[in-house]
């Protein structure tokens, strides 16, 4: 079981594939293996790097707080222990966030950046939003992670033929930490970097669902503040993109990537 002692940590990852070196970041809750459909394919063609982020999966679940610098230092850590600097950067959700970090704090760590349905910050500013996130905080609390899995998974893999995905993704769920899971749900309020939006110089796509929690119009709007930002828009997709089509996901991640060869 390959790790690498980070700082403070130690963090599971795999290498996989030869050539330019991709690396993948999962999202909350999720773990490397959420990347099953893609690094098969990209492996082919890139060194592919994959780990958990700290608090998930196989990596180290140390007491919080977390935040989303702290996730990205660790990340630039993996970076230079592995010595693949620059890399493609490719992050979902939470991952996404994280690719945004290291774009605004180490950018020479990136030769591009992919973002799928996420965002440069998470600013909670209504009393609704305030809301959401303390019900979903208690309810982690009181129902614990396999009934909120499930809850999740009827939203991001919502059509009948997601069957085999909602019981995966329940599955893996219920396998998360609670209290870590709880930092790092907390580590996402309030973080931005949408000041450097129009300062990140790498060639970045931003893939966008149309049935995603947020719309495609603010994926649009920040994508306009970025000067080497492109908007690829996934028709009938929801959260977990790269696991409901990955066949479609994959090509246009590869279309991207051959561009910046």
């Amino acid at each position: 079981m390959p790790k690498l002692h980070v700082r403070d940590i130690d963090l599971y990852y795999e290498m996989t594939g030869q050539g330019q070196p991709l690396l993948l970041i999962h999202g909350l809750g999720d773990s490397s293996r959420s990347w099953e459909k893609q690094v098969p394919f990209f492996s082919k063609q890139y060194q592919v790097v994959t780990f958990d982020v700290r608090g998930h999966g196989q990596s180290d679940k140390p007491p919080g707080p977390y935040s989303i610098p702290l996730f990205a230092e660790d990340t630039a850590e993996v970076i230079k222990s592995l010595r693949i600097a620059p890399a493609h950067v490719v992050g979902i959700s939470m991952g996404g966030m994280i690719a945004f970090q290291l774009a605004a704090t180490v950018p020479d760590f990136l030769k591009s950046m992919v973002i799928i349905n996420s965002g440069p910050a998470m600013l909670v500013r209504t009393f609704k939003e305030r809301w959401e996130i303390f019900k979903r905080l208690a309810l982690v609390r009181i129902l614990g992670m396999r009934a909120i899995g499930k809850v999740l998974s009827q939203r991001i893999f919502p059509r009948p033929e997601h069957e085999t995905l909602r019981k995966i993704f329940v599955e893996r769920w219920a396998e998360n930490d609670k209290r870590a899971y709880l930092d790092s749900t907390r580590a996402l309020v309030n973080w931005s970097v949408a000041k450097h939006l129009g300062g990140i110089r790498c060639p970045t796509l931003v893939i966008a669902s149309d049935g995603d929690y947020t719309p495609v119009s603010a994926k649009e709007a920040y994508v306009a503040k970025m000067p080497h930002a492109e908007l690829a828009v996934m028709s009938d997709s929801h959260h977990g993109v790269h696991l409901e089509w990955p066949e479609k996901f994959n090509e246009i991640l590869m279309t991207f990537l051959s561009k910046q060869a």
